[in-house]
């Protein structure tokens, strides 16, 4: 695996989220995985495209995407892709933890991103695999 790029997908309607997340997450979370490859989606059509089509290894939501948001959107990809890639969802307030949780989400990020805590939990979910790994973050 340690060669072997990673296909994160991004989700956020706003550009400066995504921005952020790929900023404290980097191009390569741990020096036993491969480099970052990022893809963004603005749009719920272009986030079940990517999981659709099976080509991430990882999603990355934000919780408060408008006018979907990334937990239900984790509840819904859980509940209707048979071998569902890892998603975090990445939530505003510490409090919402719980609602990623229950959506199913296999960690949390809290903003503002710490760039440790996000690299560290990147690489986490992505060693495990597509076995669930709920990082209380």
């Amino acid at each position: 695996m340690s060669e072997q790029s990673q296909r994160i997908l991004v989700f956020s309607h706003k550009a400066e989220v995504r921005e952020a997340i790929m900023n404290a997450v980097g191009r390569r979370p741990a020096a036993d995985l491969g480099r970052v490859e990022w893809v963004e989606a603005a749009g719920i059509a272009d986030v079940l495209a990517e999981m659709d089509a099976g080509s991430v290894d990882l999603a990355i939501l934000d919780g408060e995407a408008q006018p979907t948001g990334g937990i239900g959107l984790t509840r819904q990809l859980k509940h209707e892709i048979d071998d569902c890639p890892p998603i975090i969802v990445a939530v505003r307030r510490r409090d919402d933890r719980w609602l990623a949780t229950w959506a199913l989400a296999d960690a949390v990020l809290v903003h503002p991103l710490d760039p440790l805590t996000a690299a560290e939990t990147v690489a986490g979910v992505l060693r495990a695999g597509r076995v669930p790994a709920v990082n209380g973050g």
